[in-house]
């Protein structure tokens, strides 16, 4: 169990658990959407960024990436970088290509991007390699707080 799963089942959210294989060296959003099954804009991928003001968590779909401008002005800051991975990694308590959105160390602004509305469900890391959950858009804006906005690119 990672604290992603037991935050979920503590929650009492309505979710999904899907494994799959992966390596260090994999794309871990396409990877897990090929062995899934499923669209690589149905899997979501959990970004770190940083500013003057601190980190902001973006989930946007794998076969994209964030536009750290819509971003920046969605989470109300100036301006944002990529967060270096080891940080995020001390940041999150998670590994990179395992870093949920639930339950990291600390609650991070959080803001997903306004296609997850598009599914019923979306995938996003269950907080390890190779472990994904599927949720609902409103899951993630509820439980995290979540602003959605058009971020992806």
């Amino acid at each position: 169990m990672t604290p992603a799963i037991l935050f979920l089942e503590k929650q009492k959210a309505t979710f999904t658990q899907h494994q799959y294989e992966c390596t260090t060296l994999d794309d871990f959003g396409a990877h897990a959407a090929e062995q899934l099954q499923v669209p690589p804009e149905q899997v979501f991928k959990t970004l770190l960024t940083e500013g003057e003001q601190g980190p902001v968590v973006a989930l946007v779909p794998s076969s994209g990436k964030v536009n750290l401008k819509r971003l920046a002005k969605a989470a109300g800051v100036k301006k944002l970088d990529m967060m270096p991975p080891a940080k995020a990694e001390r940041l999150t308590g998670y590994k990179v290509g395992g870093i949920s959105p639930f339950a990291q160390k600390k609650r991070l602004p959080t803001v997903l991007d306004a296609s997850a509305n598009n599914y019923p469900q979306i995938l996003v890391s269950g907080g390890k390699r190779g472990l994904s959950v599927g949720v609902a858009a409103e899951v993630v804006q509820n439980l995290l707080g979540a602003v959605v906005a058009d971020i992806a690119e």
